[in-house]
Order: structure tokens, then sequence, then C-alpha cells
């Protein structure tokens, strides 16, 4: 699914965008399963005249219980973007809940023993302010989401601390090695792949004059030797 480019800030990007698990879906399937084998019976045991009709009433009666998950489940979008998370609600009547990652406190996700063999689970989103605690319901891979949330939440926050551009200061220095710190932990966490935190680095690194010095210190570190002199 896609997200409306209309609705992003300029430099606003999607990470990721979809709806809930499957599992929304199976109401209608066991109706649509059931109501089948009743058209069957219906059909091997009513006269002739009557056989049509009890598949006619049968597909009613599938719309009337199991349309809702349907709905519910196209209905539902869930949204994480360089800046937030968007959980969208409704075919007609729709509501929406925003979450900045900067306002995000901490990320749990909880999976039972069935939810698990099926591939999914709920992700608690604590945040500050006013909006405390939301649950993002039937999500699917629920500890890969809350990884995605986390490595968001890291850049948007370096992109943050690095807003300001280097200037050749002591300040700015300490800066870039704190973000550069918070990538290569998020590296060791298996949040970033390696080409994604050299990509990272190179752009941390840019902010600042002497950032050839710069990266030869870290690499240095990297390897575990120390920089000539």
């Amino acid at each position: 699914m896609r997200f409306p480019a209309r609705l992003l800030t300029d430099d606003e990007e999607v990470l990721r965008a979809f709806r809930p698990h499957w599992k929304v879906l199976l109401p209608a399937l066991g109706w649509a399963m059931l109501l089948a084998a009743l058209s069957g019976v219906a059909l091997a045991a009513l006269p002739e005249s009557w056989r049509w009709w009890s598949v006619v009433v049968a597909a009613a009666l599938w719309l009337l219980v199991a349309v809702r998950s349907v709905v519910t489940w196209w209905s539902t979008s869930y949204v994480l973007t360089t800046e937030r998370i968007v959980v969208r609600r409704g075919l007609l009547a729709r509501t929406g809940t925003e979450i900045p990652l900067e306002s995000i406190t901490n990320v749990l996700f909880r999976q039972r023993a069935g939810e698990r063999l099926l591939g999914y689970g709920d992700v608690l989103v604590e945040s500050a302010g006013s909006q405390g605690q939301s649950r993002l319901e039937n999500i699917p891979r629920p500890d890969a989401f809350q990884s995605e949330i986390y490595r968001a939440r890291e850049l948007r926050s370096l992109h943050f601390r690095g807003g300001g551009g280097g200037n050749g200061q002591p300040g700015a220095v300490r800066d870039v090695l704190a973000q550069l710190e918070t990538l290569a932990s998020l590296r060791e966490r298996g949040h970033l792949t390696d080409e994604e935190f050299a990509t990272q680095k190179r752009r941390v690194l840019a902010e600042l004059p002497t950032s050839t010095s710069l990266d030869a210190e870290v690499s240095a570190d990297e390897d575990g030797t120390a920089p000539g002199p």
C-alpha cells in the first residue's frame, strides 16, 4: 500500500506502510467456510426450485456477518516515516493518530503463544506528553517493527543533533563523536546494516571541516590501532 505523498512534509520519507495482519480476516474466512458447507447441504436436501435460493441466502448472510472484518482490514493502515508513526482507521468515518518520533520514550511488543505462531502481535508505543501510551494492534512481525521504530527514532535524533552543521569547534566535534557512537550502537544491536552505518557515518562526518582527520581517527579506533602522528 502507498501513503499519499501530499500528506508528507518536504523532507519526510515513508519507511514502511502496511495493513494489519491477515489474522483480521479469519472471521470472514470462517463464516465463508461455514456458509459454504450449509449451502452444500441445502443443495443436496432441498427441492430443485429452492437450491439456488439457498446459495443467494448464504451469500447475503456472509456479507452481513463477515464484511465488517474485511472493511476493518482494508481501511486500517500503519505508516512509519522518518518523522512520525501514522495510524489511519475507517472507511467513511475516518480517525487518525500521529506519534512524532522525537516524543517516543519506549516501544514494547506483546505476543501470545498463538500469535507468535501466526507471526503477529501488538506494539505499545509510549510517548511523552498527554498522548501517553498508544497500542498498535495486529502488527505483522511486531519485534521487527519495534526495531524499525527504534532505528527511525535514533536517526531522527541524529538529524536534530547535527542540524546546526559543523563549525570546527570542540563542541561540534564532541557532538559528531556522540552521533557516531549512537550509530555504532545501532549497528551492534542489529538496527543498522553495515551499508546503512557507512552511509550515515559519511553524512555525519561531512558536517565538519575536519571530517577527513576525524574519519581516520574513527577508522583507526574501529580497527583497534592508533592513528599515526
